[in-house]
């Protein structure tokens, strides 16, 4: 199964984010095993990057990088697919870019913890406590 997870799940590893860390890192945890494929949007590279480092230290963040392309595929939109996620009925144009990544890596789910901003996106998006109880590993 192919999901595309959601920086704010790879957030709640990196940073220990209680009450989130458990589910999320087991998500995570079941991409890095391989029996999960994970897409995560190479818009939000940075972004982690960023945030990692800032809450902790340059060689924090780079090595939650390298754990993120070691384990992830990284998925890129192309100039239709950034048009398309421009013309999505979605308030948040990154929740757009995110769901055009799972749109276009054909995966299943968006694991995310914020449901409801996926709700017009054209791939569901699920929790990651909604998606460990639905597909247990």
């Amino acid at each position: 199964m192919t999901i595309t997870v959601d920086i704010n799940v790879l957030l709640d590893v990196v940073q220990k984010r209680e009450p989130h860390y458990a589910a999320s890192a087991r998500v995570v945890s079941l991409v890095t095993a391989g029996q999960l494929t994970g897409v995560f949007p190479s818009h939000a590279l940075t972004t982690l990057y960023y945030l990692a480092r800032k809450h902790a230290s340059k060689p924090d963040a780079e090595a939650a990088m390298d754990r993120v392309l070691a384990a992830f595929r990284i998925g890129n939109l192309d100039h239709a697919a950034w048009q398309e996620a421009r013309a999505l009925a979605m308030p948040d144009f990154e929740d757009a870019a995110v769901a055009m990544v799972a749109k276009t890596s054909a995966s299943e789910f968006i694991v995310t913890r914020n449901v409801d901003d996926f709700v017009r996106s054209p791939v569901p998006a699920i929790t990651p406590v909604d998606f460990l109880s639905q597909f247990p590993a």
